[in-house]
């Protein structure tokens, strides 16, 4: 859980204005980075950015627990980003095929050829946070949504099992397919820009065609990475890593794209004259919700 949601609790419970305008910056900060990630346009982050406060008035007094607060703000605000976000002409139209998504001979043989990513390959990754904005946004949105929940807001499968309603089954395989398109996407960038390189160890590739053994191992390499896996399959595919050097730098590979996402810089934050008329707005709307809370009605008053 982002400590951005512990901090709004603890500065809503003061109960004085100060605290509560700084809780709703908070709020705001956080629907919008997420807004962005998933619907890749400003105008529809800062609309649900909008509709989210304002929401939120009748329901602030009721959060007294960070996980609450965090499960509500999440889940109303992927129903609204998703709702309005404009379809990226790139998306793919169809479900994710894991057989589309695997690494092919070639692409194996190089893998096993370069070295372990440098630090100033993944300073470049991080500096060009570009490639990856435009990755996240071709996927198709069920799985943009995993990808950008676990791995750029970072909660748990249990917290998103929660907030979208899916089975655990469903939203690992959807996050390791994510996961895949993200890394190809990324790979491909990259050896577009890079100069042409002689070929090496070619030999590896060849001694270790994809065989469905290695598929297999492609298959588990997210819950793998993610600790999800059952013991047993685990030291299945360790055992199997061992002998197969393309398996072992696919999964440097992918491990690498998973640090991408989540050592990605922040986005753009919102436009600060709207968002502090915003915060104005909700605030007298919230003060006049408590105000007619604390107000006695004839009922509450003892005549006798």
């Amino acid at each position: 859980m982002r400590p951005e949601i512990e901090q709004v609790v603890e500065l809503i419970q003061r109960k004085d204005p100060k605290s509560l305008e700084d809780a709703l910056a908070l709020l705001q900060n956080t629907v919008f980075s997420f807004s962005m990630k998933v619907c890749g346009q400003r105008q529809d982050a800062e609309d649900t950015m909008q509709e989210v406060l304002l929401k939120s008035v009748p329901n602030l007094p009721k959060f007294d627990s960070p996980k609450a607060l965090m499960v509500w703000l999440y889940k109303v605000a992927k129903t609204r980003c998703l709702m309005n976000r404009r379809k990226s002409k790139f998306a793919p139209n169809e479900a994710l095929s894991l057989e589309e998504l695997m690494p092919d001979r070639q692409e194996l043989e190089r893998l096993s050829g370069n070295a372990d990513p440098t630090p100033e390959t993944s300073l470049m990754r991080r500096e060009n946070a570009k490639l990856l904005r435009e990755a996240v946004q071709q996927l198709p949105p069920e799985y943009r949504l995993i990808l950008v929940l676990h791995d750029l807001e970072e909660l748990s499968h249990e917290d998103i099992a929660e907030i979208t309603g899916l089975r655990p089954g469903t939203i690992r395989m959807r996050l390791h397919r994510a996961r895949l398109f993200v890394r190809k996407e990324l790979a491909k960038a990259e050896r577009d820009g890079a100069p042409s390189k002689p070929k090496k160890h070619a030999a590896i590739a060849q001694a270790h065609p994809r065989e469905r053994n290695c598929k297999q191992m492609f298959a588990e390499l997210s819950d793998y990475l993610d600790e999800e896996l059952d013991d047993s399959l685990c030291a299945e595919l360790e055992k199997h890593m061992e002998g197969c050097e393309p398996c072992k730098a696919f999964l440097a590979s992918l491990e690498e794209t998973i640090r991408t996402c989540r050592t990605a810089p922040p986005t753009d934050h919102p436009d600060e004259p709207a968002a502090a008329n915003l915060r104005r707005e909700v605030l007298s709307k919230y003060q006049e919700l408590m105000a007619n809370i604390r107000r006695p009605t004839a009922s509450d008053i003892n005549l006798s």
